[in-house]
């Protein structure tokens, strides 16, 4: 839920690189291109924009990338589900319970969607007074395998595409531990805070007995968030012209959405799991679609990144502000208000040039 998920249909940034003679597009347009890069990083050419975990895995433990910018999305760390009519509904009354994990076989990709499991689940039994110990953690691995379906491997230019084939919003291979709670098999699922809880929660078979995204505590909200701007260090310092055309697309997409909310929602919810536009547009109306690197938001990456470490997702540690590039931000910046400087002001007041006169003296 980005900047660049809305550029999909507006094309502002391919715009941005065609003025610099550069050729831009989706990563899956070319055949030869799986999923992975998406997680491994493994093209030098690849700007990416996602959810935490896999960049942070990358920067630890595969290559060296830049971190550019980065969206939050608050209020969205976690819901706890349980079946609708179960005599549950507080966490303290889930002790001795099952508690369902999932675990990917997939060996390639990081586990993005395992580890906000485990820290979602920690932190709700945590603010309820409770440990791992009070319940049964339940591990169900499962194939994570859809990347390699030869229908997914077809090209396709646009990232929603990927949709077409795909009935996304009541797709399971994207829920799997939901056949598990409805089945009985566990007592209680993570999920997503909104997103996925609303579309869960509209089947009439479950509801949510806690939500971090309640609380005031925004350090609770870290769920694969804050999406992040990743490129690789190669790119960063051998074609930084390509980072900061990327980045001023990024500006210019943000301050659009930002300021017609209902239409980037209706954009979005062509790829979101939020239930339809209008519970998509409430999910936006109060994200800053602009890319940054505020304090907030680079505190919030230092949390998950403290977690993939201290739980094993990640072996090497490192100082998230060292791997921030707030500088191809800041030159996007520069140049948007330059341009929109000639574009608006000098169009108005004129020029030398345009009155056909010669240099004047003031004053």
């Amino acid at each position: 839920m980005s900047a660049s998920n809305v550029d999909q249909e507006l094309g502002w940034t391919r715009e941005e690189f065609k003025k610099i003679g550069v050729s831009y597009a989706f990563l899956r347009s070319r055949r030869e291109n799986n999923w992975y890069p998406h997680y491994i990083h493994n093209l030098d050419n690849l700007i990416r924009f996602g959810g935490l975990f896999p960049p942070v895995h990358v920067h630890a433990d595969l290559r060296r990338t830049r971190l550019l910018g980065a969206t939050h999305a608050p209020r969205e760390g976690g819901c706890m589900l349980v079946r609708a009519r179960d005599d549950i509904y507080r966490m303290t009354e889930l002790r001795g319970k099952k508690i369902g994990l999932t675990k990917s076989l997939n060996t390639i990709k990081n586990d993005w969607w395992r580890i906000q499991e485990e820290q979602g689940i920690e932190l709700m039994l945590r603010v309820n007074g409770m440990t791992r110990d009070d319940v049964e953690i339940v591990e169900f691995p499962y194939p994570d395998d859809w990347y390699d379906n030869p229908k997914m491997l077809d090209p396709m230019d646009n990232p929603s595409e990927l949709w077409l084939k795909r009935d996304h919003k009541h797709d399971l291979a994207f829920r799997p531990l939901e056949t598990a709670l409805e089945n009985g098999t566990v007592d209680a699922i993570y999920t997503q805070s909104k997103p996925f809880q609303h579309l869960q929660e509209a089947t009439g078979k479950f509801k949510a007995i806690e939500d971090l995204s309640r609380y005031p505590d925004w350090t609770l909200q870290v769920a694969n968030i804050p999406a992040v701007i990743t490129c690789t260090t190669e790119m960063a310092e051998q074609h930084p012209e390509l980072v900061v055309a990327f980045m001023k697309g990024m500006i210019k997409v943000g301050r659009w959405a930002n300021a017609h909310k209902h239409a980037a929602a209706a954009i979005l919810n062509r790829q979101t799991f939020y239930l339809d536009v209008e519970d998509t547009y409430r999910g936006i109306k109060n994200i800053d679609m602009v890319p940054n690197l505020s304090p907030q938001n680079m505190a919030s990456i230092d949390i998950g990144k403290d977690f993939m470490l201290s739980h094993g997702y990640i072996q090497n540690d490192f100082d998230v502000h060292e791997w921030a590039a707030p500088e191809f931000l800041e030159e996007a910046a520069k140049q948007l208000l330059e341009e929109e400087w000639e574009r608006v002001t000098l169009a108005k007041v004129g020029t030398q040039e345009s009155l056909g006169i010669g240099h004047a003296r003031l004053g």
